[in-house]
């Protein structure tokens, strides 16, 4: 290979290499929102039917507001098996191909470069202690009249996008426009 080949491609593995430390920090990141549903139902039994669901979710009631209809739950989200394997996966074979790379500029201590492997669990190690955490979502419920006089409720929800998701999915509630 040429002399500049090489270092060249150094460059391109390292930049690899820190787009992968992003995607991993990435994987822990809160991801919180807030949106406004709609459900075609009266105050009264969406709040039922609301309580149901995050009971089955493992989410337990923490606060009550009665005076502005706020009711504030907590779980606890537990990390992903299968995406801490996966990280630890990415992570060697991202520490591999840049050992490969540093092993060909400096042949002499290829034996430590590809040693770095041993650094891979690393990853999922960092995942699975930042991953697991208590989640809280926060609910508030209004009661509103349409212009054909049926009613409806507004739902605002904070909470992590996936159970945002999962909630509108699982309750058939279409957010309001």
């Amino acid at each position: 290979m040429s002399t500049l080949t090489l270092p060249s491609i150094l460059i391109i593995t390292l930049l690899l290499v820190v787009g992968l430390v992003f995607f991993i920090r990435a994987s822990v990141k809160d991801r919180t929102e807030q949106v406004q549903l709609i459900a075609q139902e009266p105050e009264e039994s969406l709040l039922t039917r609301l309580q149901q669901y995050f009971d089955q979710r493992a989410y337990r009631v923490t606060a009550v507001d009665a005076a502005t209809n706020q009711v504030t739950f907590q779980g606890f989200v537990r990390p992903s098996w299968f995406l801490a394997i996966f990280l630890t996966v990415l992570a060697a074979c991202s520490i591999f191909c840049f050992a490969i790379v540093l092993s060909s500029l400096y042949p002499q201590f290829t034996s430590i470069f590809v040693g770095l492997i041993l650094l891979a669990p690393a990853a999922g190690v960092f995942y699975w202690q930042r991953a697991g955490r208590n989640e809280e979502v926060f609910l508030k419920v209004e009661s509103f009249t349409t212009e054909d006089t049926t009613t409806q409720s507004l739902i605002t929800v904070t909470a992590h996008r996936d159970e945002l998701a999962q909630l509108q999915q699982s309750l058939k509630l279409k957010p309001s426009e």
